[in-house]
């Protein structure tokens, strides 16, 4: 900041000088050429004996260009190809809106959007089981863990901007850390954190976390936990430790996790119903309670703080409009936040996952391989690339994916423990991707997607990138 402040300084002293100079050559009878087409097409101004032409060329120009260059706005990515006659949104919108029929799923939220165009955004279902409230849009969810990918993304602006590298080392910043085996502590790096490559067994400490133990008692109790490998080497996934690069955040800023991700992610990207934390939740102007499965069916719940511990494996809250913004800046989008090569970067796998290839029926039947990126999953999809990441917490699940080859993102949210919207994401994908299945190949037997329904008309958002979002009251 204070070289950018000095560089304008010294602008403005050049400008003032160029003025007085421009006066006195003016007033004048020998004149002679100044600011023409050559320094505006960046071609070498001729030369001249004139001091005042010496002083534009060697000084001004070079300052005004850069000028220039830092207020230009990134290059618009180019559109991805259209998405087939197969992929229509009205069709997955009437049977996100069957899901929510008869509570079958408390409510739901889903967004979708290709080549920087929001296609859909909008709720169906209700709130809250005890007091009936339409979702819609702007219907804050807890995200669980797609959380992580805020958490590589905010090291990657750290990154990008030069305050962090991606093998920057854990203790360099929390010193104090230590673990089982000696010397494990020190080799692990910021990229060994966000692509769960520390070391330990699968969810360290996640019951204890579950149990109220506070995130700071966790983070030291790690000194005694087991280990299944040398850091760096090997996958197993995790919240506790994950949750580390929060601490990484703090000493490299100065300032705590949320609040940097709030300055330096939500506030940009316009994600305004957006928050981090219990309390972020909490006071939204309209949230979806958790539900859990009662003997009667569906009961509200309130929400638990043990997962907002760990604020960077499942700390944040958003709604569809939020995440119809945030798959647009994952999909290349808002390169004046998120440019393009930390995108590539953020969504390289950095260790493989075959766990995941057989951990449900399209899994089995689409995946050709699986690995873990920077807060991402990255999965081979029936030959294509998808940078995934689902989310599980008391009363809460989502999901969300990004298809490179065809601009395309899409993340779905609801708010009861059911696997029933599980199947949508891998219809929708086959959709997209052109991949031969029955329409209802993933989907419960009793949705039937030739359905339609009419949905109220909405303001459209006023958010970058939006075309009209739309919401729904869902009939019962």
């Amino acid at each position: 900041m204070k070289d950018e402040s000095n560089r304008r300084t010294r602008l403005a002293r050049r400008a003032a000088a160029l003025t007085f100079l421009l006066t006195v050559a003016l007033a004048s009878t020998a004149q002679t050429p100044l600011l023409g087409a050559d320094a505006q097409s960046g071609s070498p101004l001729p030369a001249t004996s004139s001091a005042m032409d010496t002083f534009i060329a060697t000084q001004v120009v070079p300052d005004l260009r850069a000028e220039q260059a830092l207020q230009a706005p990134p290059p618009a990515k180019p559109k991805g190809p259209a998405l087939p006659a197969e992929f229509d949104v009205a069709t997955f919108e009437a049977i996100a809106q069957q899901m929510v029929a008869d509570q079958r799923v408390p409510g739901m939220a889903m967004a979708i959007v290709h080549n920087g165009q929001v296609l859909s955004a909008r709720g169906y279902g209700i709130t809250d089981v005890s007091d009936a409230q339409p979702v819609d849009a702007h219907t804050v969810f807890r995200l669980a863990s797609l959380s992580k990918g805020f958490a590589g993304t905010m090291a990657g602006l750290l990154v990008n901007n030069g305050n962090l590298r991606w093998d920057s080392h854990l203790t360099d910043y929390v010193p104090e850390f230590r673990m089982s085996q000696p010397g494990a502590a020190q080799q692990i790096t910021v990229a060994d954190i966000l692509s769960h490559r520390v070391g330990l067994t699968n969810n360290a400490y996640d019951r204890d976390l579950e149990g109220y133990v506070p995130y700071r008692e966790l983070s030291r109790k790690l000194a005694a936990a087991p280990m299944k490998c040398a850091p760096g080497t090997c996958y197993a996934y995790q919240n506790v430790a994950f949750s580390l690069i929060g601490d990484i955040v703090f000493a490299t800023t100065g300032d705590f996790y949320s609040q940097e991700v709030s300055r330096r992610l939500l506030k940009p990207l316009g994600m305004n119903d957006a928050s981090l934390g219990l309390e972020g939740i909490e006071s939204s102007a309209r949230w979806a309670k958790p539900h859990v499965r009662g003997k009667g069916g569906w009961v509200s719940v309130m929400p638990k703080s043990t997962y907002y511990e760990v604020a960077p494996a499942a700390g944040v809250n958003a709604s569809a409009s939020d995440m119809a913004q945030w798959l647009l800046a994952h999909t290349g989008h808002r390169p004046d936040v998120l440019p393009a090569p930390l995108l590539a970067t953020l969504h390289a796998p950095l260790v493989d996952t075959p766990d995941q290839t057989r951990s449900s029926a399209w899994r089995r039947a689409r995946l050709d391989s699986a690995g873990y990126a920077l807060g991402w999953r990255v999965y081979e999809y029936g030959g294509h690339r998808v940078v995934y990441h689902a989310g599980a917490v008391q009363g809460y699940r989502g999901m969300i994916a990004l298809v490179p080859d065809t601009d395309l993102g899409i993340v779905m949210l609801w708010n009861g423990e059911s696997t029933l919207p599980t199947g949508l994401l891998p219809t929708m994908l086959d959709r997209a991707l052109n991949i031969p299945s029955s329409l209802t190949a993933w989907l419960d037997p009793k949705i039937d997607p030739n359905i339609r329904y009419a949905a109220r008309p909405q303001e459209n958002s006023d958010a970058p990138g939006s075309t009209a979002t739309r919401s729904t009251a869902a009939p019962q």
